[in-house]
């Protein structure tokens, strides 16, 4: 078993275009104006935080909808 613990390593390598999709939804919910040639270099850290809050909060209700349904 690999002792890689990198957290930016996808479990599931096909889920990069969706998540990347969210990352442009959610900025354009929050009125953040995202590069579309992947440079974030004039992306404020403040606004970084915001987006990948609301990505994390997505996805935990994502998997939250998803156990429920299981029961």
């Amino acid at each position: 078993m690999s002792s890689n613990n990198n957290s930016s390593t996808l479990l599931v390598p096909q889920a990069t275009a969706a998540l990347d999709q969210m990352k442009y939804e959610v900025a354009q919910e929050l009125g953040i104006t995202l590069s579309q040639d992947g440079y974030y270099g004039n992306l404020l850290t403040k606004d970084a935080g915001y987006i990948g809050g609301n990505i994390t909060r997505r996805l935990v209700q994502i998997a939250e909808q998803s156990l429920a349904g299981r029961q």
